[in-house]
């Protein structure tokens, strides 16, 4: 008898369910996910699984929580800036370790307990930074798009940061100096090692916060 054989399974559960179908979206993307290949990860038969997740729904649902989970929340004890800078970085690299994640979360309506909480702290600080309601929303759906925006691109980008100047070597002739000056002349700075041509996340980040500040120091100055 193998030692498999005689260790006893862990309880099949709604958590190791998600855990396992994170583990399989995270190599294979989302369209690798199926209740039997989740099933098969587990080592059971696919329809116990819905013991625990009432559909796939669902389980897009659980795993995108889970994902939301790790992203660090607002904290209102530190000026809003900090705490929106900490959270769009964290969620950031959360979303590049799991790159399916990007898509179902601006796609689906998700009330987890994870995001609820989430977007409540985020609420939270710019409502006590002094923002209206309507600005709160305004900022924050800006702050995520930026975030989603970035992201998404970043990971669907044909480059490899490392190529950059060998694809720019390779592209210049395409870009002709005559026809198009500006990008010819962006293009040989990245051939020649001037710049990186590696996109900024945090650039457009402070760009944000900074218009955001000014803002908000306009209406305190107007409510004065």
């Amino acid at each position: 008898m193998s030692k498999s054989d005689t260790t006893p399974q862990l309880p099949l559960s709604r958590e190791r369910i998600l855990i396992a179908a994170i583990h399989l979206a995270d190599k294979s993307g989302l369209e690798s996910l199926s209740m039997r290949k989740i099933a098969q990860e587990l080592g059971v038969q696919a329809m116990s699984l819905y013991n625990h997740v009432a559909n796939k729904d669902d389980l897009l649902d659980g795993i995108v929580d889970i994902v939301i989970g790790e992203i660090e929340v607002p904290d209102l004890d530190v000026d809003w800036q900090t705490a929106m800078r900490r959270r769009a970085n964290s969620a950031h690299e959360v979303l590049l370790r799991h790159p399916w994640a990007t898509t179902p979360i601006v796609s689906r309506i998700n009330v987890g307990p994870a995001m609820l909480r989430y977007i409540d702290a985020t609420l939270g600080c710019l409502c006590e930074a002094g923002f209206s309601f309507e600005m709160v929303d305004r900022a924050w759906n800006a702050i995520d798009s930026h975030i989603y925006g970035f992201t998404l691109q970043q990971l669907n980008f044909p480059i490899e940061t490392t190529e950059y100047a060998k694809a720019a070597q390779e592209y210049i002739p395409n870009i002709p100096a005559d026809k198009y000056p500006y990008m010819n002349r962006l293009t040989h700075h990245i051939i020649d090692g001037d710049y990186d041509g590696i996109a900024d996340f945090n650039f457009g980040l402070e760009l944000i916060l900074d218009g955001l500040e000014k803002l908000l120091n306009k209406t305190k100055i107007i409510v004065d």
